[in-house]
This record gives structure tokens, C-alpha cells and sequence, in this order.
């Protein structure tokens, strides 16, 4: 967090505490009040005529803000929203939160986005759900901010608005043939055998034998992990039931991960790389020759970095162990990394109808350190594949045309969370900052704008004087046909989920249509 320009904040935001009075000063007996009530009185119509001379504005920076009850509501149900109302809920005794959400379900990318094969990394839904049942939180599924409700009405509403809804959209392409079937986002892919309701009918084609993954971060090693890990460790994991049978009939048997730039670029961390070495049934295909001179480049990188390169080194590099040797010998799919390669082109069948192949630019490294950059070289190569899975990058949409919105970096333009000009106004995730990082880096970007909204609340910055909170927002939504869904109607649907996985050995089955979750629910 940038350091503090104290210069800016007005003298009377900070609470003043008098100094004990000492016997000198005290009201015992000795004071002029006291030994002239003619005094007395004219000190205390002084008094009146000084407070008098306070601006009515200034005056809220003085109030105890504890006194009131600060009406806040976050948009977005994920990491970042409920980080966010976590830290507001702590940190101020009596500030109420409403989270709103467009889906019906909450929990944003820990449900849709994390993996079906890292369990543990869901476990954070425990803590979302102690936040959700204090009593001084609401949640508010089935709202879609900038159409059921604009932001200027939610501002109207609370004290302040913390917009926190994610990136909800993928980097493009932008090649020619982009457009042919056989042709996916991965974030599209993710959604599909995670249950996102949008990606349900997504229905990709798994007949063919080679897949190309374009990107080398967290996800694109994931849907690479997806794709090849036999159906039979996927079967207790809760990976939508349509999914999982289209696995079961998969002809892919090999997964290349293309990057625009080198191994010592790669965006994945050692976690992922490992599981992808270990992978049951899959050999790695690495060229030793993409790692030429890596062992001394990496001696000044920071350890984790320098750790994630060791792992590569040896297994692109190290002769393996005799049980290793075996198990990769009769490996039936494999996976490879290609390193120096652009997206050019995506190469229809012959005729036209679906992605055959994709041509990639040859590339080569211009620059140093974090400006390094791939440059192409003119040449070309086409890789075959029927399937080609784009892992480029999420990107944040626009919520509300009254919010500012940079489409050139995917992010609400902020300070430290506050929306630029826009008071009252606050940001959090990756719609303040990008789609980097994990979810730790998330709950800190989150406290960082839940401590400043608490700051700003102190200094009278935000709005005096009770606001209505959802009262005010429950009328419009009545009034607009629009019926939201509370965290107790979301447990009833987990019970139906977790229920109907315990008649298949998994730990739920997700529903995927709204309508029959409305259903369920008596709407």
C-alpha cells in the first residue's frame, strides 16, 4: 500500500481527546463559572455562538461514527466481496454489509473457477459462510447490479458501495479462424465442468487427439491437468456429471501449453508443475534444448522462482529413476510445453467447418528482467489439434455506464480502492487491480479496501445520517419483478447439491439450471 499523504486529510477528520484537567483548571469550586454565575453565563453564550460558527457539514467529522449504524454493500460474492465484508464486519462494531449477486449461488470463483481436483483449496467457503451468518450480513443472490439496480441507486442507499464482482470475461485472441468450433476460452472450459450456469451448454468436442492450450499460467495448466487425468480420480471430485462423461469418451491423448515467451517467463507456480509431472497416465515431453543456460540465469531470481525452474531443469533435463522410467514408458497420453510461440492463425479442417490446427509465430526474447518481451522472428510453424483452448488471461467488464472503467486495462480507475471522483464509491479483487494472483493475494488487496472505506467512515467523508440499506433496494427489486435469493435459500440448495453427490460417492452435484433452483426453492 502506498504510504499515507497525511497533508491531505482534513484536521478535523481525526478524533481530538482534551488533556485531564489539571487542579488548576478544575470545576471544584474555583473556576469563574462557578464564582460568577454572571460569568458563568456569558461564557456559555460565547460557547453557543463559537459551535454556531461550525459549518453544519463540519460538524459529522466530530460524531463517534460508532454511535451510527454505517449501511455498506458489497457487489460480488467472491474472494474479494466477502474478504471484504469480513474485514468491515471485524474491524467496525456495528456496520451492517449486504453482499449482492448476480448468480443465484454465492462464492464466485471458489465454486466456479478452483479446480474440481484441489478440494482444499475450497475450504476458504467455511470462512465466507461464518461471515455470511453474522447477523450484521446480508446476501442477495439473483441481483444483477446495472440492470435489476444501478449503482447510483445503491449509492443512494448505503454510506458507501464496495464493487468487488471480478472478471467475469477472457482476453480474445483476436487471430483469424477464432471463431470456428473446436475453438474455446479456457475460462469458458473451466466454467463448463465447474458447473457455471452460463458455460452448462458448452458441449466441447473431445474426439480429436491433440489439444493446445495458448497461455502458461495457473489455468491453462489446469484444463491441461483436466483434460488428461484419467475419468476414474475425477469420479469423487464434484466435476459436473456431464462433464465427467464427456472425460469418460475423450480422445485427447496429448495436451501441448504454448507460450509467447520463455521458461524462465512462465506465469504457473510449482504446485501446479508437479501435479503435472506426476500426473497418473502422462508422460512430459520437454526439449532440453529450451533450457540451455537456464541454470545459470536463475541463480539471482527470488527463491520461488529459482525453486519452479530447478523443478523444470530436472525433469526436462535429468535422466529419470527406474520406476519413473516405467510408469512414463507406458504412459497412453503426455503433455508438452512449447516455448517462443505466438498464435498467428487457428487452421480450419478442409472443409471449414471446425479448427484443425493452429499456426504459430516463432518468437525470441527483446529485454530484461520484467520488460522482457517476445518479438516475431518471421517464422511460422503449424501445430495439428482439434481443439484449441485460449488461457490468455481473464478481463473485467463495465458495470454500470456512471462507474469510469478502463478498457484498456480491465480495471475501475482507483486509489487504493477508492473509485477515481467518485466519493463513497470503492473497489476491491481484480476489478481493482487485474486478474493476477491467487486467492491470498485477493484477501489482502480486499482488507486493503475495507481499512480504507473504515478510514475514510472516520474521517466524515462519507455521507451523515442514516441511509435505508436494503429496505430502499428491496422495493425497486420488488417493483421490478426481481425476487432475490437469501444465504438460507442458497443452504437449502447446498443440501439438495451435497444430497444428491452422496447418491454417486461425491461430495455434492451441482445444479446448473437457475430455473430449477427457483424451483427448488418454492419461486
Amino acid at each position: 500500500m502506498a504510504p499515507r499523504c497525511w497533508r491531505w486529510w482534513p484536521w478535523l477528520a481525526w478524533p481530538r481527546t482534551r488533556p485531564p484537567p489539571s487542579e488548576s483548571t478544575q470545576t471544584s469550586g474555583n473556576s469563574d463559572e462557578v464564582r460568577d454565575p454572571a460569568n458563568a453565563k456569558a461564557l456559555r453564550k460565547k460557547r453557543r455562538r463559537a459551535q454556531m460558527r461550525v459549518k453544519p457539514g463540519k460538524l459529522r467529522f466530530l460524531l463517534d461514527t460508532e454511535e451510527q449504524t454505517p449501511q455498506i454493500c458489497v457487489v460480488g460474492s467472491g474472494p474479494a466481496g466477502f474478504y471484504t465484508a469480513q474485514h468491515l464486519l471485524k474491524h467496525h462494531s456495528r456496520a451492517h454489509v449486504d453482499i449482492y449477486e448476480k448468480q443465484l449461488v454465492p462464492f464466485g470463483l471458489v465454486r466456479f473457477g478452483v479446480a474440481p481436483d484441489h478440494p482444499e483449496v475450497k475450504n476458504v467457503i467455511n470462512t465466507f459462510t461464518r461471515t455470511a451468518h453474522s447477523d450484521r450480513c446480508a446476501f442477495h443472490g439473483n441481483v444483477v447490479v446495472g440492470r435489476d439496480v444501478t449503482v447510483q441507486e445503491l449509492r443512494d442507499a448505503y454510506h458507501a458501495v464496495v464493487l468487488s464482482y471480478g472478471a467475469e470475461d477472457h482476453q480474445a485472441l483476436e487471430i483469424p479462424g477464432e471463431e470456428l468450433p473446436g475453438v474455446f476460452s479456457a475460462r469458458a472450459f473451466v466454467g463448463w465442468y465447474n458447473g457455471l450456469p452460463e458455460n452448462r451448454e458448452l458441449a466441447p468436442d473431445l474426439s480429436c487427439d491433440t489439444a493446445v492450450v495458448l497461455g502458461q499460467g495457473n489455468v491453462a495448466l489446469d484444463v491441461a491437468r483436466i483434460l488428461l487425468t484419467p475419468p476414474e480420480h475425477l469420479e469423487k471430485t464434484d466435476i459436473t456429471e456431464a462433464a465427467l462423461g464427456a472425460l469418460r469418451q475423450s480422445q485427447v491423448k496429448t495436451v501441448w501449453i504454448v507460450g509467447r515467451r520463455g521458461a524462465l517467463q512462465v506465469a504457473f507456480t510449482i504446485k501446479e508443475l508437479r501435479e503435472m509431472i506426476q500426473l497418473p497416465g502422462t508422460r512430459p515431453i520437454l526439449d532440453p534444448a529450451d533450457f540451455l543456460g537456464l541454470q545459470d540465469r536463475i541463480k539471482e531470481v527470488p527463491r520461488p522462482r529459482k525453486r519452479l525452474m530447478e523443478l523444470l531443469l530436472r525433469a526436462a533435463t535429468e535422466k529419470p529413476g527406474v520406476a519413473e522410467a516405467a510408469r512414463w514408458a507406458s504412459a497412453p497420453r503426455a503433455w508438452g510445453l512449447r516455448f517462443l510461440r505466438s498464435p498467428q492463425q487457428v487452421l480450419p479442417s478442409p472443409d471449414g467447418r471446425r479448427a484443425a490446427g493452429i499456426r504459430l509465430a516463432v518468437t525470441r526474447l527483446e529485454g530484461v528482467g520484467e520488460a522482457t518481451r517476445a518479438v516475431a522472428t518471421g517464422d511460422v510453424e503449424d501445430l495439428p489439434c482439434g481443439l484449441v483452448l485460449s488461457s490468455i488471461g481473464y478481463k473485467s467488464r463495465p458495470i454500470d455506464p456512471s462507474v469510469p472503467f478502463d478498457p484498456k486495462l480491465g480495471v475501475i480507475p482507483n486509489m487504493e480502492g477508492r473509485v477515481v471522483d467518485m466519493p463513497g464509491l470503492y473497489c476491491s479483487g481484480w476489478v481493482k487491480r487485474g486478474p493476477t494472483g491467487v486467492i491470498t493475494t485477493t484477501m489482502t488487496d480486499s482488507f486493503v479496501t475495507g481499512q480504507i472505506l473504515l478510514q475514510d467512515l472516520k474521517a466524515g467523508l462519507l455521507p451523515s445520517g442514516p441511509r435505508p440499506g436494503y429496505a430502499a433496494v428491496r422495493a425497486l427489486l420488488s417493483s421490478r419483478g426481481v425476487w432475490p435469493v437469501s444465504f438460507s435459500d442458497w443452504e437449502k440448495l447446498d443440501a439438495e447439491e451435497v444430497s444428491r453427490g452422496q447418491g454417486v460417492g461425491k461430495p455434492r452435484e451441482k445444479l446448473l439450471d437457475p430455473q430449477e433452483m427457483l424451483r427448488l426453492l418454492g419461486r
